[in-house]
């Protein structure tokens, strides 16, 4: 996919067949994300209609979290082995088929089982669709690119709180998970008419790193679970220790296996470059920062001001509409002025955003808090979409889909600690089970907290990308007379 410079240095256009592939991967990966918070929401919900306790029905979450944490890493290796357009296919396949079954669910343990296919199927998608656009664009378009493609990962899981509220406020529960389906459909459709077929497959194919299976997979959900019991039990309780540390065995385990191994499942020697660990720390930081406030924010909206579920989810918006604006026009800069200026001035926009919620009551002003949240959400755009056009732009080609397989491993962990963090500020350790307004601005200072880091971290990020160098005009043929 090249395009012929019209301007010696200037970076390439992104022509049409760049643009449909990119809208065909956003049909997909949106899914994914949005109905991680659709569900979410209605917990509760669903506890009530299956008669089933809240330690039960938090495994519909869970098991979701623990099925993604499996998929993640073997993602980058089956899309090598048997090519982008097949995976892509399947992940939504499967996707589909456990939003259509949980939809039948007759107990709370069949809902929970199909939860966990649909997460093998969401864990798969998200990968392949980073690997393939970064693939299809190149450096030189890498900005504008993500600035695109960052839109599902970031908007998702801000407007599935507000199409949950609106789903359980008009229509049964079963539509949380229906309305995945006409999008699966979609997506699969589009994919199959206009993604090109994979080449066919080498006579010496990629061997599956099979101890880092073991390693990695099981590490990477032991870490999601604990992390995901910690904000309700705290992080001294026996489950939490156990899995953390199991996590961080296997991960230590992993880390001197593929340090020794030629093709290992996830490359851990990308994490020598500078700018790749910076931008893997900051995406870790921005999952940590987004997905707490998507969970304080609806608390506080309902708690603090003691609005209802659907209302919560639509004060929301102005957060999805500040990321919607900034992903777009971080990616346009990016190409021109590279992560190391838009990110710092992201991450003073979120923890602005975020410290004003810090002071805020139930006198606060709406209208305060939603400039609040618009900036927040603008500042998450100028961060995403730059970090993940530094991620590709640090690494060689062959090693794309690897370095996608760990940037989706540390967001997904930084989103849990994220959680894990401002749910136990909320509970005072425990101590209660009633947030009050004090410790919601005590748990605001988390995504303020990220915010400076991720300050820090932005400053160590790859500056303006190297112009393409011109073509050299060809040499005057001389005259034989």
């Amino acid at each position: 996919m090249s395009v012929t410079k019209t301007e010696e240095g200037a970076p390439p256009g992104l022509d049409r067949a760049l643009l449909t592939v990119v809208g065909v991967m956003v049909l997909g990966g949106m899914m994914s994300y949005l109905d991680a918070t659709i569900v979410n929401v209605g917990i509760s919900t669903l506890g009530g209609e299956f008669d089933a306790s809240l330690s039960t029905i938090e495994w519909v979450t869970t098991g979701y979290l623990l099925a993604v944490a499996l998929a993640i890493p073997i993602a980058g290796w089956a899309l090598v082995r048997f090519g982008a357009k097949r995976m892509w296919l399947l992940g939504l396949t499967l996707f589909l088929a456990g939003s259509a079954l949980c939809a039948v669910a007759w107990n709370a343990d069949s809902l929970i089982a199909f939860r966990v296919l649909q997460g093998l199927g969401g864990g798969m998608v998200d990968p392949i669709m980073m690997t393939v656009v970064a693939t299809a664009a190149g450096p030189q378009r890498m900005g504008r690119v993500m600035g695109l493609i960052s839109i599902p990962i970031t908007l998702g899981p801000v407007v599935g709180p507000i199409v949950g509220g609106l789903i359980l406020d008009h229509l049964s529960w079963e539509w949380m998970f229906l309305v995945n389906v006409p999008f699966a459909l979609a997506a699969i459709v589009a994919a199959l008419r206009v993604l090109p077929p994979d080449p066919p497959r080498g006579s010496d194919p990629v061997p599956l790193d099979g101890l880092g299976v073991a390693l990695l997979c099981p590490g990477f959900a032991a870490i999601v679970f604990g992390l995901s019991r910690a904000g309700a039990n705290g992080f001294g309780s026996a489950e939490v220790v156990v899995g953390l540390a199991l996590g961080v065995v296997l991960f230590a385990g992993y880390t001197a296996h593929a340090l020794r191994t030629r093709q290992p499942l996830v490359d851990v020697r990308l994490f020598s470059s500078r700018g790749f660990s910076a931008s893997v720390a900051t995406m870790f930081l921005l999952g940590g920062g987004l997905f707490s406030l998507l969970f304080l924010l609806p608390l506080y909206y309902q708690q603090v001001h003691g609005h209802s579920v659907l209302e919560s989810g639509l004060l929301l918006a102005p957060l999805g509409f500040g990321t919607l604006i900034g992903m777009p026009v971080a990616g346009n800069l990016a190409d021109k002025f590279g992560a190391k200026r838009l990110v710092p001035t992201g991450a003073l926009l979120i923890g602005a955003g975020a410290l004003v919620f810090t002071q805020s009551d139930a006198g606060s002003s709406q209208v305060l808090l939603t400039i609040a949240q618009l900036a927040a959400g603008f500042g998450m755009g100028l961060v995403g979409a730059p970090t993940m056009g530094s991620v590709y732009r640090t690494v060689p080609g062959e090693a794309v889909a690897g370095a996608t397989g760990a940037v989706f491993i540390l967001n997904q962990i930084g989103a849990s600690l994220g959680i894990a963090v401002v749910a136990l500020i909320l509970t005072g350790g425990g101590s209660h089970h009633a947030p009050t307004t004090g410790t919601f601005g005590n748990a605001f200072w988390w995504p303020v907290a990220a915010a400076v880091v991720v300050f820090v971290a932005g400053l160590l990020l790859p500056g303006r990308p190297q112009p393409v160098p011109a073509a050299p005009a060809p040499e005057p043929v001389a005259d034989p007379a």
